[in-house]
């Protein structure tokens, strides 16, 4: 599966949100968790501090990283999904949530998050799918 930061960010404040609870699931299970760049990029911009940065990466260079085989097609795929997102009239919060969906869809791994704007873009692409 694939982690938004979202989730990723749900675990590491230790919330019993859903997302929160899977992902601790899956890792103690020792099941195959991939963070994509701008996954790793958004959960490490959110350091407090200089210290919790260096925590925080510690941490999360444990993880699989997702290493899309074609970037520049990854990149296409986002803004194709933002795009048709847009013309359907949904207006997303954060462009990189096309590039997280898209990943998962390249990857064919379900998507973990705790983002509503994820359920909309599945609306428009039904390739996308959650854990």
């Amino acid at each position: 599966m694939i982690a938004d930061s979202s989730a990723w960010i749900e675990f590491l404040r230790a919330r019993r949100s859903v997302a929160a609870r899977r992902l601790d699931s899956a890792l103690r299970a020792g099941e195959i968790v991939l963070m994509p760049d701008v996954v790793f990029q958004e959960v490490l911009q959110g350091a407090r501090d200089i210290p919790h940065f260096v925590r925080l990466q510690q941490q999360l260079e444990e993880v699989r990283p997702f290493l899309p085989e074609a970037p520049r097609q990854t990149a296409r795929h986002a803004a194709w999904l933002y795009a048709r997102c847009r013309w359907e009239g949904i207006t997303l919060r954060s462009p990189n949530d096309c590039l997280i969906a898209a990943c998962a869809v390249e990857a064919d791994e379900p998507l973990l998050h705790a983002d509503r704007d994820f359920e909309r873009i599945a609306s428009i692409e039904p390739r996308l799918r959650f854990a």
